[in-house]
């Protein structure tokens, strides 16, 4: 599907309610899943990811009701899932796949895996291999991709290991197997990633200790059902954050946003390049915090991006490249190889879509090199590619509010992944 995207805005205004939380919508429904009792969620995000995860479980017999955006769950346990009765398709979605594979490495029954073309390119040894140490069963395509099986397999051994990439996916995949192993298990990240399943597992009355970077996992297999309301996801707020940021003559609120201080890395870049950015009506009653962002249209400045801090932006990066174009002097983001390995070669891609628009930008094996400000226009073509990327999609829709001229988005439908009302909800703030 290929769009006409909006062009020279005027101004961003207004107060905007962005979707719920990808990463906690996915880790509700396996928790809800797990869960002894009823375990209702509202404002869910009902995006092709979360659909993905959310159609497994019920390919596992877990009753789901759906009404408007809150989902029901009636758990039956880590004992209580049943085998499915066909493979199980899991789309685009990465973080349903990683997660599956430890929260289903003990089950007595095999269960097939498989993914849409994107996803099959994705690398799961990185989970696969460290639940192979626990004792699962995986069999995947070269070792590395999808389609994959998962044989029944009646007992994990406990592990003690470095989580071998900063990726919140793994180590939560590891997590969910931990809690079925047959002793403690301590894992120790090499940066700090998004702590989402940390928390949840306590707010569904698990038990997990954290030592600076190392966590503690007992077996366990009783939670409790939960009720609680999504937040909004910092990744999509992320990109009218930015919008607002560049477009002159802006002022737009952002309702409740999940504040998790794992998440807010861009937060802190772009105020850091000179972004006028506030946190009002701050609501800190459950562990996921979540507030206003009052953004108001700034002029930005240069900035490094690059160590520790990549694994708590890893996101947002192509927005990042987006804001260095606009920003005085040259920016530089490095040890961001991860991007490579994404829905798309990130790095590649977001070079290659905004020289079409002008931009200056050098690639490097493990970043990139920004040089701005440059004015937004068609230079070498006025269609823009998602590349089946949802975040190259969403970029590129914000960039071409910057641009003079006429652009067309093709394969627009990409952005459903993560926000398929993105659009509506552009029209709803733009002047």
């Amino acid at each position: 599907m290929d769009k006409a995207l909006i062009a020279n805005a005027q101004g961003l205004h207004g107060t905007l309610t962005i979707p719920g939380d990808k990463s906690i919508s996915h880790r509700s429904i396996m928790f809800g899943a797990l869960a002894e009792g009823t375990t209702v969620i509202d404002h869910f995000l009902f995006s092709d990811d979360c659909k993905r995860t959310l159609a497994a479980f019920q390919a596992l017999g877990v009753p789901i009701t759906i009404e408007g955006d809150q989902v029901t769950i009636t758990g039956v346990g880590l004992n209580g899932l049943k085998a499915p009765k066909e493979p199980i398709d899991l789309g685009n979605s990465g973080t349903s796949t990683r997660l599956l594979l430890g929260l289903l490495s003990k089950q007595p029954f095999p269960i097939d895996f498989f993914g849409d073309a994107s996803l099959s390119k994705r690398p799961m040894q990185r989970v696969i291999g460290p639940l192979r140490q626990m004792g699962a069963q995986i069999t995947a395509t070269a070792d590395d991709f999808l389609p994959l099986t998962i044989a029944a397999n009646g007992q994990l051994n406990a592990i003690e290991m470095t989580v071998p990439v900063a990726s919140a996916q793994v180590k939560s995949a590891l997590i969910f197997a931990a809690l079925q192993a047959d002793g403690i298990s301590k894992l120790t990240e090499i940066a700090q990633t998004r702590d989402h399943t940390e928390r949840m597992l306590r707010q569904f009355g698990g038990e997990i200790e954290k030592d600076g970077l190392t966590l503690t996992i007992k077996p366990q297999n009783h939670f409790v059902a939960q009720q609680f309301r999504v937040p909004g996801d910092m990744s999509s707020a992320a990109f009218f954050a930015l919008a607002a940021t560049l477009v002159p003559n802006s002022e737009l609120r952002l309702a409740q946003v999940g504040l998790n201080k794992t998440r807010t890395g861009f937060l802190d870049v772009l105020s850091r390049m000179g972004a006028d950015i506030h946190v009002e009506n701050v609501d800190s009653r459950i562990d996921e915090v979540s507030g206003d962002l009052v953004v108001i249209s700034s002029a930005l400045k240069a900035t490094t991006v690059h160590g520790t801090e990549i694994a708590n932006v890893i996101d947002e990066i192509p927005l990042i490249a987006l804001a260095a174009t606009q920003a005085e002097g040259t920016t530089e983001i490095s040890d961001a190889a991860e991007l490579r390995v994404k829905e798309t070669d990130r790095i590649e891609t977001v070079a290659t879509e905004l020289r079409k628009l002008g931009a200056n930008i050098e690639t490097k094996p493990d970043g990139m090199i920004i040089h701005g400000p440059t004015p937004l226009r068609a230079v070498t073509s006025d269609t823009v590619d998602s590349h089946g990327d949802h975040r190259i999609g969403l970029m590129l829709a914000v960039a071409a509010l910057l641009s003079h001229s006429q652009l067309t988005l093709h394969d627009a439908a990409a952005i459903n992944v993560s926000y398929p009302s993105f659009f509506t909800d552009l029209k709803q703030v733009l002047d």
